[in-house]
């Protein structure tokens, strides 16, 4: 076997991931974590001298693929905004030797999209009708692509502060990508009555104020590379009932959590279950009394899966 890595830049990988089942792979992913058959250590983070910025390793173990790998992910600070960027490298178990190099950036939004997509799948009350979508960047459009047929959404609106007069452009794109999508004024008028809630951005503080919604929801929400970065408000987790990607990791890397349990009396025991819980039939469906709120960190394990997929596909 030869000792040179495949390579798959940005555009490669967004084309050989149009011809794979995303969820899918995820989905037997989480099946194999809560069976023991791969492996999830906790995201290492590690910050440059300086304020310079920092990087985080996502890693993962597969052990009926055979595979293991590090998706390596760094956060440049610049004058400019800072530059963000990854990298997975997929090894052999059996042989010790590199398999794959990929750009991470389409493995990054597609896995952090169909993650949130199983949990809206196990979480999301069979009646939804009504779905609420902040943000609208890539990983918003790609929320969208995986969420459109998981309910008979009767109304789908998104809201973005980018999509002001200035951006006719991209309201007609997103207006594009399903017919049932709207664009809200506001964030409130986008969440008014929603069923779920997708949070999908870059925020590295609070977007919405769950207490402020008007009937119990699901809120979805994702990270940023930003140090502590988190979309509710910490002190709304002591209201909610509480899912999360993986328990293991999740609460030592969540901003919302940490901060909830240094400063709000919560504790990650009050975690209902994680994907591998939820998929595995061993935690039910939560009641509607309260939110339910699902934060995702992102897994190394889903970087590897993927890239996994690409190499065997290839």
């Amino acid at each position: 076997m030869p000792s040179t890595p495949q390579v798959i830049n940005q555009t490669q990988a967004r084309e050989l991931l149009a011809q794979v089942d995303v969820p899918q792979i995820l989905h037997k992913l989480f099946r194999d974590l809560a069976a023991g058959q791969a492996v999830q250590p906790a995201q290492q983070l590690v910050e440059f001298p300086q304020g310079a910025g920092d990087f985080i390793n996502y890693l993962g173990v597969l052990a009926e693929e055979g595979v293991y790998g590090v998706k390596t992910s760094p956060y440049i600070v610049r004058e400019q905004g800072p530059l963000v960027t990854a990298w997975t490298l997929l090894m052999s178990m059996h042989t010790g030797q590199p398999l794959l190099l990929c750009d991470a950036a389409e493995l990054t939004t597609a896995r952090t999209a169909a993650t949130t997509a199983l949990a809206v799948e196990a979480l999301a009350p069979l009646s939804a009708r009504r779905l609420a979508i902040i943000g609208s960047g890539k990983v918003a459009q790609a929320h969208l692509h995986y969420v459109k047929n998981l309910r008979d959404w009767q109304s789908i609106r998104a809201f973005s502060p980018s999509l002001g007069a200035a951006a006719p452009q991209a309201i007609a794109h997103l207006n594009s990508l399903d017919p049932r999508l709207t664009i809200a004024p506001t964030c409130d008028a986008a969440v008014d009555d929603a069923d779920v809630i997708l949070l999908c951005t870059s925020s590295a503080g609070p977007v919405i104020d769950p207490s402020r919604l008007g009937k119990p929801a699901l809120i979805t929400s994702i990270s940023t590379n930003a140090p502590r970065a988190h979309e509710v408000p910490p002190e709304s987790l002591n209201g909610m009932q509480v899912f999360c990607d993986y328990r293991q990791t999740t609460p030592g890397s969540a901003g919302e959590m940490l901060i909830a349990a240094e400063q709000h009396g919560w504790d990650k025991r009050h975690i209902v279950g994680d994907l591998p819980e939820l998929l595995s039939e061993h935690v039910p469906r939560p009641s509607y009394d309260r939110h339910v709120f699902f934060r995702s960190i992102g897994l190394g394990l889903e970087d590897i899966a993927l890239a996994n997929a690409l190499w065997r596909h290839l």
